[in-house]
């Protein structure tokens, strides 16, 4: 049973459990479906394939960046526009509290109907986007502000417009400003962490990710499509590409796996966010004592040895 069928046949049992009818049997009745779907769930979801991963990472149901902005910080302000051109709404960025400290908040933002998703041009920025992202953390480094981006998005936008505004150029400004960015940086994978899209954001002094998110350098579709010229073969390129957590927390690319609910975020979003916000509190306080000089050193000599397994 893959994990689609899983979820299907764990909605049929619920459904049945909410129909059932009093009786002298309830109890047992109950008690047998519950156990079935333990059954499913223990089976499923405690072995989960990337590809089942990705899936997760995709769902429409998993939770947004606007789900734990609302939840883990107070007094979120919005900022607008990159000074440059316009407003890009695929990046949300602000200014808000987090536990009476001030932050700067930067995230990537997809839909949940396809109305949002094309609002929000289903998370890919353009560079504006990039753009109001280093402009906002040029801001927080001038006022001393830790800064915490949420990642989330299957690649920078690469329509002709894109490319022509500077879409390269905009994601590496990004890269090489964050590497010397003086503010404790938090980047934290919620969903897809796909492409220069995904790293524009995460170049961080340590990089977090949600246990069933992904992180890579493009889709397994776009991987297959390069690899075999066969998009097809999605499934196959995502069992290579250590493109999940605890691949990337084993190859020192990411620092922490966050673990979710079984099953997913999406089926108990509201249960990580006490320890999230524990976590970030702590890296918080542990990342605002050491000198910028410093923090400029280790964040340098974290990216130079990601990858060394030696």
């Amino acid at each position: 049973m893959d994990i689609k069928e899983a979820e299907k046949k764990i909605r049929d049992l619920e459904l049945k459990l909410l129909t059932i009818s009093d009786g002298e049997d309830t109890y047992e009745v109950r008690e047998k479906l519950m156990n079935e779907i333990k059954e499913i769930e223990q089976s499923v979801f405690l072995n989960l394939t990337p590809w089942d991963r990705v899936y997760l990472a995709r769902k429409p149901e998993r939770p947004n960046a606007f789900y734990y902005i609302n939840n883990l910080f107070d007094d979120f302000l919005e900022l607008h526009g990159d000074r440059n051109h316009k407003d890009d709404k695929a990046i949300l960025g602000g200014i808000a509290l987090f536990m009476g400290m001030p932050v700067t908040v930067i995230a990537q933002i997809k839909g949940k109907t396809m109305e949002e998703n094309l609002k929000y041009n289903f998370g890919m920025a353009n560079p504006e986007g990039y753009r109001k992202s280093l402009r906002l953390m040029k801001q927080a480094e001038k006022f001393k502000r830790p800064i915490i981006t949420f990642i989330d998005t299957p690649g920078a936008f690469p329509g002709i417009e894109a490319e022509t505004n500077g879409q390269g150029e905009a994601i590496a400004r990004n890269l090489f400003e964050m590497m010397e960015l003086s503010s404790p940086i938090i980047a934290i994978v919620i969903g897809e962490g796909g492409s220069g899209g995904a790293l524009a954001l995460c170049v961080a002094d340590r990089i977090w990710m949600l246990e069933n998110s992904i992180f890579s350098i493009l889709s397994p579709e776009g991987f297959a499509s390069i690899l075999w010229k066969d998009s097809s073969r999605a499934k196959e390129a995502s069992e290579i590409m250590k493109l999940t957590s605890y691949d990337l927390l084993k190859l020192n690319v990411i620092d922490k796996v966050i673990k979710e609910p079984l099953g997913g975020i999406h089926r108990n979003p509201f249960s990580i966010i006490d320890d999230l916000k524990v976590s970030i509190s702590e890296t918080l306080n542990e990342l605002s004592s050491i000198k910028p000089k410093v923090l400029l050193e280790k964040r340098y000599k974290k990216f130079r040895n990601i990858g060394d397994l030696t």
